[in-house]
């Protein structure tokens, strides 16, 4: 297929030819992956520039989408590559086959570092969010790995997902703490205070006055970002909220168990230990259900069942995309609705697409990067809620996309006086802060 390249592709892409290290806070459906590859094809086969290239990017995201985009665009021609995945056996061969890049899944990076003798002077992290945490080992690796490296490209539709701590991580592997620190303790303490916390023990933090427009003004000459509903012809999207209420007995429950982190539910007693556990299982009982200690599932409610009932039937017919999120949610939905049937496989993905199946259950940790599913429907429920912004942003753009004929429509499944209303103004809040810097790095085309 011939390319040719929207204004804003062609931007991003002399961006990343002008910018040795740069992150593209690119949203869902700009063409990241396009953008990126000819950027890569003109500084390997025509400027000469850069040697090994590695792309590292979420698994599924690794094995279909960057190997489905080389081969489709005719002027990619030439830019072969090899795909590090799979058993230990198969990702040596891959490492040992002749190609200007080598894709591999983020999981694999520890072993990649351990276990090769580096010699990438480039390097992709798709899904650079996914780096986020410091204390992770595909963090600690790529940090090893950092200093033998010359070019480095970032890119991620959601740059800060749930706080601005989040950023120093990614920073950090695009230019070894130049602009935010080399250390994040140094990062904290300069630009956040304390917010949450009991006595000595601080559970998150808030940026100080001023500190937000600050950490945009330092990382700006390397980032730029892009929305979708800028460049794009975007469906109209509608966000719908679905309040449920317990019964008086239900609430009791809940709110004792609230109140004295203990409840007794029939034969079984419900403990949480700590007020990590305590969210949780609050969660899970604003769902329906709730886990014992020795995982037995204990009912609490129907409510949101019936509620998807409601959904079902005025959806007539249409099909609607199910985001769960505990296990027992997923047992208790096939239950009540026998047609619904997961999305995990390419045979799910397709015939999800050509309209076969009625319910759609999906988990956003499993399914939030690289489908699409635009094709099959436009209605997506969250019977579950994450604190996740990221999972939460990405599955909705499975449907809410560039290609979508109809009007998407977000229904959120909230049981009213509950932690759901708290997980949902988190959500709303996050995203405002992401936004604020999203547009702090706004690319300014042709201006």
């Amino acid at each position: 297929m011939k390319y040719k390249p929207h204004n804003y592709q062609q931007y991003a892409s002399n961006f990343i030819l002008e910018h040795p290290i740069c992150c593209l806070m690119l949203d869902m459906g700009l063409g990241k992956t396009v953008i990126t590859l000819t950027a890569l094809w003109e500084l390997l086969l025509d400027r000469f520039d850069i040697g090994k290239t590695l792309i590292i990017a979420p698994k599924r995201v690794a094995s279909d989408t960057w190997p489905k985009e080389l081969v489709k665009w005719e002027h990619l021609t030439g830019l072969t590559a090899s795909l590090v995945i799979g058993n230990r056996q198969q990702r040596e061969a891959a490492l040992a086959r002749p190609a200007f890049l080598y894709i591999i899944n983020r999981e694999n990076i520890s072993w990649l570092v351990d276990n090769y003798k580096w010699d990438f002077d480039t390097v992709v992290i798709d899904e650079l969010s996914s780096f986020k945490s410091n204390r992770t080992e595909r963090f600690k690796a790529m940090k090893k790995v950092r200093p033998l490296v010359s070019r480095v490209i970032g890119l991620t539709g959601t740059p800060a997902p749930n706080s601005l701590l989040d950023l120093w991580p990614q920073m950090y592997l695009l230019d070894m703490g130049q602009r935010l620190g080399r250390f994040i303790t140094g990062y904290r303490e300069r630009f956040f205070v304390p917010d949450k916390r009991n006595r000595e023990i601080v559970y998150s933090y808030k940026p100080r006055a001023g500190s937000e427009k600050a950490i945009y003004s330092l990382i700006s000459d390397i980032c730029i970002s892009m929305k979708a509903v800028d460049y794009l012809d975007m469906p109209e999207r509608l966000d719908n909220r679905v309040e449920v209420t317990m019964s008086d007995r239900e609430r009791k429950i809940y709110d004792g168990f609230c109140r004295d982190m203990v409840v007794k539910i029939g034969d079984e007693e419900l403990d949480a230990v700590n007020a990590g556990v305590l969210s949780g299982k609050l969660l899970q009982m604003a769902n329906g259900a709730v886990y014992s200690e020795d995982k037995k599932i204990i009912p609490i409610h129907s409510r949101k069942l019936d509620a998807l009932e409601d959904l079902v039937e005025a959806a007539n017919g249409k099909p609607l995309l199910v985001a769960y999120w505990y296990r027992h949610d997923l047992i208790r939905i096939r239950e009540r609705f026998p047609e619904a049937r997961c999305i995990d496989t390419a045979k799910d993905i397709s015939d999800w697409n050509a309209g076969k199946i009625p319910i759609a259950l999906i988990h956003p940790a499993s399914a939030g990067h690289g489908l699409n599913l635009q094709d099959g429907g436009c209605s997506i429920v969250w019977f579950g809620l994450t604190w996740s912004l990221e999972l939460y942003q990405q599955l909705n753009a499975r449907l809410w996309r560039q290609g979508q004929k109809h009007t998407v429509v977000i229904h959120h499944i909230i049981t009213r006086g509950t932690h759901d209303e708290d997980v949902m103004k988190a959500l709303e809040n996050k995203n405002m802060r992401q936004s604020d810097l999203i547009a702090a790095v706004r690319a300014r085309i042709g201006g």
